[in-house]
């Protein structure tokens, strides 16, 4: 991304499926969306679980986006509708397979980001000390992904979460461990 670049410019990079214009909206709006779900939820788990489906729909849907609203509102709109689906199912009691088999947009490419560059660089103890300090969910989208050297649609299936939902999930697990390492702590 050029620095100069605005939310409309790296919004249209996202549209035409730039990886990195997804990865800045990721890393720009996740505090935004984050904070407003942990207000209404009031738990870190349900908050964090419905930011991830927040930008796997946004990502997945970005074709839809109206660029006469703002993208966090649109973002927040697309959050408020997760959350009231989950109250709504949680009250039904009834698993949520509605998801299936899906085709989804590729969210990321295969070229190797700064973060992958940067974890692969690292000893592998140090790493795995670095892992550990991650949430479970995270280290165990990390460990398949890089360590049993799975596709998105094998860790989708073993999750039995949507492919878009694991790609966020790398995604934000990647940006912590870069940022682990980076801090050294």
């Amino acid at each position: 991304m050029d620095k100069t670049d605005t939310i409309p410019d790296i919004i249209k990079k996202a549209k035409l499926g730039n990886q990195i214009a997804f990865s800045t909206l990721l890393d720009t709006f996740w505090n935004d969306v984050y904070g407003f779900q942990l207000k209404r939820t009031e738990n870190e788990n349900d908050a964090e679980d419905i930011t991830i489906q927040t930008f796997s729909r946004a990502f997945d849907k970005i074709d839809t986006y109206d660029d006469s609203y703002e993208f966090k509102t649109w973002l927040i709109a697309i959050s408020k509708n997760i959350h009231v689906d989950l109250i709504r199912k949680r009250k039904r009691n009834v698993l949520d397979t509605d998801q299936g088999n899906e085709d989804v947009k590729s969210v990321l490419d295969d070229a190797p980001s700064a973060e992958d560059r940067l974890i692969i660089e690292q000893n592998l103890a140090e790493l795995l000390h670095h892992i550990k300090k991650l949430k479970p969910h995270y280290q165990e989208v990390i460990n398949l992904r890089y360590f049993h050297e799975l596709s998105y649609a094998a860790i989708a299936q073993k999750l039995k979460e949507p492919v878009n939902n694991i790609k966020v999930k790398l995604l934000r697990a990647k940006k912590l461990l870069a940022e682990s390492i980076k801090n050294k702590g």
